[in-house]
Parts: C-alpha cells; sequence; structure tokens
C-alpha cells in the first residue's frame, strides 16, 4: 500500500543508509525471480540486463532506510519500470530518448506506456493481485516525465532509477548514450542529477558514489 509522501525535503530517513559501493550489496533473495524470468527479451534493450538489477540492488537499500514504505512494492516498480524500452523502436531510444529536451520525447512517454502494460501482462499470472498492479503501474507511468512524485514508494523508485548512473557501470553505459565522456558525465551528475534526488539518504549514497567513480576514472586529469 502506498505511504504518504512526507513534505520535508531532502525526505529524511529512518533507518540505517550504506554508502558503500553497490557490488558489496546486490539485491538478496530469490523471491522476485519469476518475474525476472517473465522479462527477459525486455532487459536486453537499453542495457536494462544492468541497469535494472544495479536499481534493485539500490532500491533495496532505500527501503532499509525507509522501513516504513511497501517493500514490495518498491522491489516490483523499479524492477519493472524500465522494461517497456523493449517494446519501442530501439534506434528512436538513442536519436529521441538522449537528445534535445529528453525528458519530453515522446519515446518517453511510450516506454512508461508499454512498461504499464507489460506489468499488467506479466503480474497476474505470477499472482499479483489487481491492486497491486494498479499501484505499481501508477508509479511506471510518469516516472521519466512527470516532476513529481505521487507517495513514498514512488520517491524511492524515481530515487533508485537514478542512483544507479552514480555508479562507474552506470556512467559506463550512460555516457555513452549522452555522447559525453565520462569527465563531462560525471559533471552532468553534480549539477543535474543530484538536485533531483528527493530522499536524503539517497544523497548520500550518490554523493559517495561520484566521488568514487571519479577518482575510479581520473575525471580531474582525463578531461
Amino acid at each position: 500500500m502506498p505511504t504518504a509522501l512526507p513534505t520535508a525535503r531532502p525526505i529524511p530517513g529512518s533507518g540505517p543508509v550504506d554508502t558503500s559501493p553497490i557490488s558489496l550489496t546486490p539485491a538478496p533473495g530469490d523471491d522476485l525471480d519469476p518475474i525476472w524470468k517473465a522479462v527477459v527479451p525486455e532487459t536486453r534493450a537499453r542495457g536494462n540486463d544492468i541497469h535494472l538489477p544495479i536499481s534493485l540492488a539500490y532500491a533495496e537499500r532505500l527501503c532499509d532506510a525507509f522501513p516504513e514504505a511497501d517493500r514490495l512494492l518498491v522491489r516490483v516498480a523499479i524492477q519493472l519500470h524500465d522494461t517497456g524500452w523493449g517494446r519501442v523502436d530501439e534506434e528512436r531510444i538513442l536519436a529521441e530518448g538522449f537528445t534535445g529536451d529528453w525528458r519530453k520525447a515522446q519515446i518517453r512517454y511510450e516506454h512508461e506506456r508499454q512498461g504499464c502494460l507489460i506489468a499488467r501482462e506479466v503480474l497476474p499470472p505470477l499472482g499479483y493481485d489487481g491492486e497491486f498492479v494498479r499501484q505499481v503501474c501508477a508509479i511506471i507511468d510518469g516516472h521519466d516525465t512527470r516532476q513529481e512524485a505521487h507517495s513514498l514508494e514512488d520517491a524511492l523508485v524515481r530515487d533508485a532509477d537514478r542512483l544507479w548512473r552514480f555508479d562507474h557501470a552506470g556512467i559506463a553505459l550512460a555516457s555513452g548514450w549522452f555522447r559525453m565522456d565520462p569527465a563531462l558525465y560525471t559533471d552532468r551528475l553534480e549539477a543535474e542529477i543530484i538536485p533531483e534526488l528527493l530522499t536524503a539518504p539517497a544523497l548520500a549514497m550518490a554523493t559517495a558514489d561520484l566521488n568514487r567513480s571519479r577518482a575510479l576514472l581520473k575525471t580531474a586529469v582525463i578531461r
């Protein structure tokens, strides 16, 4: 069940905040494996097979920091949020989704719609009820294209979707999508993405990851 969105910004967490490298804490358990198996084709588009598992690992950390959140809703929504990229024209993804006013590109609205369709296809046969599916789709719909979060769970999914970009694996993929070198891309993360984060734990994780990635990739020198 969605939790009311706190008014404080950044939203403070009440649980532990882990800022160690995300590779140290992959998402635990196998309860979501049936969903992974149902969307394998959709994970092969736009680096989803890297983006989605890493984002899920960040979502798990954020749920530790916010124990009041509906953990299953956050986990399933982040797992499926970008699967819609697998049902749109892949050439349009890079041509339209990462250039110009990319946040408002029609292809982004389209991938959100497709992601909701996928959730409605795969979740009911796996035992998820209609109300849960509706809540998942409410988060997927608009996760890229609307500015505001509608619930705490929505905010955690949004932050997890951004946090993966600060890890060196995310930088390696996404810098190419935006046709930027790593130094310029990490500058963009600091200037544009950190201000978008909604929660204090996400800010702490992003800052720690950004510092580590810049040191690892020698962005102060290779620019």
